[in-house]
């Protein structure tokens, strides 16, 4: 009786098993479930990983501040915007050298990195989604400034990206829409800067404005000083081989628009 037992159990375990796993995992998608639309604007959060879904979840519907900023216009082409998009090192590493910024950037593992905007702003960004058109972020990290005291958080980053052309000179650039909630760790912090929330709303926005403006400049550096930017990608230490030649392959397709035609998207 035992043998038949154990035998039955050996063959109904794995389904059982599978069924709870699946019926846990089937509630954990449904408890953690985010809106689609977001500031007017639809994101694929849907296609975000359940688990991630949850730790999303209490930021952005339980938020310290929420900003909408854009679309701002980027004079790049979508190929030259998704690459320096997607790799901050390098994004960061050229601002400082044409001295559009203080940013600071390192690789800490795949998609995610450390960062330092030079204004009191440091911390871990993820990236969690990606297609096409769209980006999900998710940060923490911490402000220490003159006007706030040091206050740490959370944030989730909602990127949209739409390909554009410049009016009369058909030059190909980027609309960018950025959506992102905020939330401190502290609840006597976040309740205290409740009151402050202008404030508070206002130095976000400033934040995001301000990366987005940063790689606006590196746009019409690249267009107006080429040479310079290239001259700044090689000057030793220079940066990594790769990265000098994409920008090498960007300027000259950037002077001939025609050989833009066709160029295919940087991966991350």
């Amino acid at each position: 009786m035992s043998r038949f037992l154990a035998n039955v159990l050996r063959t109904l375990l794995p389904a059982v098993c599978l069924s709870v796993s699946a019926a846990v995992t089937g509630a954990w998608a449904h408890d953690c479930a985010l809106a689609s639309q977001h500031a007017g604007i639809a994101f694929p959060v849907e296609r975000l990983e359940a688990s991630w879904r949850c730790r999303l979840q209490p930021i952005v519907d339980d938020f310290t501040t929420a900003n909408k900023i854009g679309p701002i216009r980027t004079p790049l082409p979508e190929a030259v915007y998704v690459y320096l998009l997607d790799r901050p090192p390098t994004a960061a590493a050229l601002l400082n050298r044409l001295d559009l910024g203080l940013y600071k950037a390192e690789e800490r593992g795949a998609r995610r990195y450390w960062g330092d905007d030079g204004e009191g702003t440091t911390g871990l960004v993820e990236l969690i989604y990606q297609d096409a058109t769209h980006r999900v972020y998710y940060l923490d990290g911490a402000y220490e400034g003159a006007v706030l005291p040091r206050v740490t958080g959370k944030a989730v980053v909602l990127l949209r990206m739409v390909p554009a052309k410049e009016a009369g000179t058909g030059r190909e650039s980027v609309d960018t829409t950025l959506v992102a909630y905020t939330k401190l760790d502290s609840r006597f912090a976040a309740g205290v800067l409740s009151l402050l929330r202008p404030l508070v709303g206002s130095l976000v926005a400033h934040k995001l404005t301000k990366g987005v403006a940063a790689v606006t400049q590196l746009g019409w550096e690249m267009q107006r000083h080429p040479e310079r930017v290239l001259f700044e990608a090689a000057d030793p230490p220079a940066l990594p081989a790769a990265d000098v030649a994409f920008l090498a392959e960007a300027v000259a397709a950037m002077r001939s628009p025609k050989l833009v035609q066709g160029k295919e998207r940087a991966a991350p």
